[in-house]
């Protein structure tokens, strides 16, 4: 194996293990901040091996990422920042961001030091991503937006957000949007939590009233927004970019667990329910034997086609996963995967509604299982929802894997002004 400027020239497996492990062995201390040990990532390449030579990387073939996984797992070594919408904002930087993007925001994502939110749906425009209403228009040398998005996860912890703003209205709708890096600190930003039916408060609504946007804070070019916003789509159904998590030990007394699990504590809190949300098939078998539901036939044979359902969602995952370790596009598993885990979720509340009984209702202390089965009963129509509805997912698969013909649309020729909008 050779060298160039201290990047391995040869990907094998054994040359990547044998060269991590010595750096490893040379730097690796549990002691040390946890910017400080991810500022060293970020030089040596080793935070985010699959990443350029010259942004942080090492230029690794992904499918020999799970090699540095390994190695770091072996002593113990906590990776780069890889939690929450940061993952989707780096995927999308490396592909349509400047130099002047990629310097400013790309190390600082690494290390954690700088947090994100996408600022996608809004009100009238979920799911029909492209008909967002929120309108960026240039003013003198900024951009001046004005708008709401909402659903918008973890934006009351985040710095900057990814955002998606109407540029033209004279244009069909997918040919009228840019896409933005906004300072959510700035004035003219509003975060306000929503408070939801599980008692949980995950999401916000964001009001953007006059905030001001820099001309070189648009990623690509004017009207380029949707083929921007596709690239963050298609890393979020993938399970971001790659980056992964590697083994820590977060039970550990050294500075750097520590430092890093109160990292994970922020970025995990708009999350605490997402189990809740798909169904809990892993406490099923609990749940029939404590309520001797195990030996009813007619519960067995649910719980049966359940469990095949989960271990059928889960080798697919496993080939998409698979498929993303060698290089292979994302292919129809992103739409598959999210349809499936909402009729398995369903599927789950059910069951667990036919154990427990009107008590799958109560809340409390008291409650079954201290109240998860009540929040699984208010949580689970949610995977069907978010991330592109069960509707998209079977118009998505019908369209582009099964070659159906397209359903009439009427709204993406004309010019965006003339679509007929829904007026409160």
């Amino acid at each position: 194996m050779s060298e160039e400027n201290g990047q391995m020239s040869e990907f094998t497996e054994e040359a990547v293990r044998g060269e991590l492990r010595v750096w490893l062995d040379k730097n690796w201390n549990p002691d040390l901040g946890l910017v400080e040990w991810r500022n060293m990532l970020a030089d040596s390449g080793w935070g985010a091996p699959h990443w350029p030579k010259e942004w942080y990387g090492r230029d690794l073939p992904v499918g020999l990422v799970p090699v540095v996984d390994d190695e770091f797992e072996r002593v113990g070594a906590v990776g780069v920042a890889k939690m929450g919408i940061r993952t989707l904002a780096a995927a999308t930087i490396l592909a349509h961001g400047t130099d002047m993007h990629k310097e400013q925001f790309l190390r600082r994502i690494l290390t954690g030091e700088d947090t994100w939110c996408q600022l996608f749906s809004e009100p009238g425009s979920g799911s029909d991503l492209a008909g967002a209403t929120t309108r960026a228009e240039l003013k003198g040398n900024k951009w001046v937006v004005n708008g709401q998005k909402v659903w918008t996860t973890s934006a009351h912890h985040a710095d900057y957000g990814l955002l998606l703003a109407r540029t033209d209205v004279d244009v069909p709708k997918h040919k009228g949007l840019t896409y933005f890096i906004i300072d959510i600190h700035q004035p003219g930003v509003e975060v306000v939590p929503l408070r939801q039916m599980n008692g949980h408060a995950s999401f916000n609504q964001v009001f953007l009233t006059d905030a001001e946007i820099a001309p070189e804070f648009m990623l690509e070019q004017e009207g380029d927004g949707w083929k921007v916003a596709t690239t963050t789509l298609m890393h979020e159904r993938r399970g971001a970019d790659g980056l992964r998590r590697y083994a820590t030990a977060t039970d550990r007394l050294e500075r750097i667990y520590q430092e890093e699990a109160k990292e994970i504590a922020v970025a995990l809190e708009p999350y605490k329910w997402y189990p809740q949300r798909a169904g809990r098939v892993d406490l099923i078998l609990e749940r029939a034997k404590e309520t001797g539901a195990s030996v009813d036939p007619v519960i067995r044979q649910e719980i049966a086609k359940l469990m095949i359902m989960a271990k059928s969602a889960e080798w697919t995952s496993r080939r998409a996963r698979a498929a993303q370790e060698m290089g292979r596009a994302q292919g129809p598993e992103g739409s598959l995967g999210k349809l499936a885990a909402s009729y398995i979720a369903r599927a789950a509340n059910r069951v667990h509604t036919a154990m427990t009984g009107a008590d799958s209702m109560l809340t409390g202390d008291e409650s079954p299982m201290d109240g998860v089965i009540a929040e699984i009963l208010i949580s689970t129509p949610a995977i069907s929802i978010a991330g592109g509805t069960d509707e998209i997912q079977k118009n998505i698969i019908s369209e582009r894997v099964l070659k159906m013909p397209k359903e009439p649309r009427f709204d993406t020729d004309k010019p965006f002004r003339e679509v007929p909008k829904n007026v409160v």
